[in-house]
This record gives C-alpha cells, sequence and structure tokens, in this order.
C-alpha cells in the first residue's frame, strides 16, 4: 500500500485502521473502540496536530476526542475512536436507543437492489446497518461506489412499531440490526 497523502488520503487511512485492521498499526482499541492517541503516533506516521485537524475538518464527524487533559500527559487530548462502522470483533460500540424520524433512508447500487428487496438490509461485514435521516445524506453515502446509485425509503415508523430498536451514533448516523424487505421501498428521487 502507497502511503497516503492528501488529507482525504489520510483520513481514510485513519478510518480504516480505527474500524477495520488496528492490528495493521499494532494498535489496541477497547470494546468501545478507544485507541490511545500515543499508541497511535508512536506507530503511524502521524502526528498529534494532524489527528486533531483531521478530526476536525471531517465533515461526517467519523471521528471522536477524549478525555481532555491538558497538561497531565502534555496533550490535549488522550484518546480516539472512529464513531461507528466497525467490522472488528473486539469492539462492540453501545449506542444510545433513540426514536428515528418515521422515514429513514439508505443508498445502495443498482446492481444490489433486487437481492436487499428479497432478503432485506443486513450489516454484512460490520455490526449494524447504516441509515440516513434524508436523502441526501443516504445519496452522498451511497455515491461512494463506483455504480448505480439507489436510495431505499425504510419504513421506520412501522419498524419502532414492531419492536425494533434504533440507535442513534455520535455523528448521526442511524443503526438498526438489519431491515426485513417488507419495510423497504425504492425512492424515486
Amino acid at each position: 500500500m502507497t502511503k497516503p497523502q492528501t488529507p482525504q488520503e489520510r483520513s481514510k487511512y485513519l478510518s480504516y485502521l480505527l474500524r477495520h485492521k488496528p492490528e495493521a498499526a499494532h494498535l489496541t482499541l477497547d470494546k468501545e473502540g478507544w485507541c490511545v492517541i500515543d499508541e497511535l503516533l508512536k506507530n503511524t506516521d502521524f502526528t498529534y496536530d494532524e489527528l486533531i485537524s483531521l478530526v476536525a475538518a471531517d465533515e461526517k464527524r467519523r471521528y471522536s476526542l477524549a478525555p481532555e487533559l491538558g497538561t497531565v500527559v502534555g496533550l490535549q487530548y488522550e484518546l480516539i475512536r472512529a464513531n461507528q462502522g466497525h467490522s472488528t470483533d473486539s469492539v462492540r460500540l453501545t449506542f444510545n436507543k433513540a426514536v428515528p424520524p418515521t422515514v429513514l433512508f439508505h443508498g445502495t447500487t443498482a446492481d444490489a437492489l433486487q437481492q436487499i428487496l428479497k432478503v432485506g438490509l443486513k450489516p454484512m461485514s460490520r455490526h449494524h446497518v447504516h441509515l440516513s435521516a434524508d436523502i441526501e445524506t443516504a445519496k452522498t453515502v451511497g455515491g461512494r461506489r463506483k455504480a448505480d446509485l439507489v436510495v431505499l425509503k425504510i419504513d421506520a415508523k412501522r419498524m419502532l412499531a414492531d419492536g425494533f430498536e434504533f440507535f442513534l451514533s455520535d455523528n448521526g448516523v442511524w443503526l438498526i440490526s438489519a431491515v426485513p424487505a417488507k419495510y423497504l421501498t425504492q425512492e424515486h428521487a
């Protein structure tokens, strides 16, 4: 893998380490996904200032920093984590249950549509299915893939009434264990 250079590439690399492959940089994540920043700095070529800048510039608020330690260890923050989207088995973030809007959205590819309409949305390698509160965000998320985009509409009101639990991540992503096909329709935006 060539060394990521641009801020966007650096952020993707940070996400890769904190969500999917901490062992690639000899990092230890606790069950809530927190990594000691000093460990990250020692095992990668990130600088403290770069990490803070990447977190601050991330419009999707993918990362959290904690706690504020000030001069105790010479850093303002001691820990960093990705807010959701982990595929590593060692991380099981706890999220706050929340009542979702009546509808939520999910961006995907046209190639996946028929299978999804048969079996529903599943978390695949992640711990949860990720949903958006608005169509534009679903389009942005689904548009990352290099294929024709489809937006699905989820009847969250009916799912909630049927006993499904929804969670809201720190960065505003709605999470659920799965979405059965009967709650899905294709959105015509």
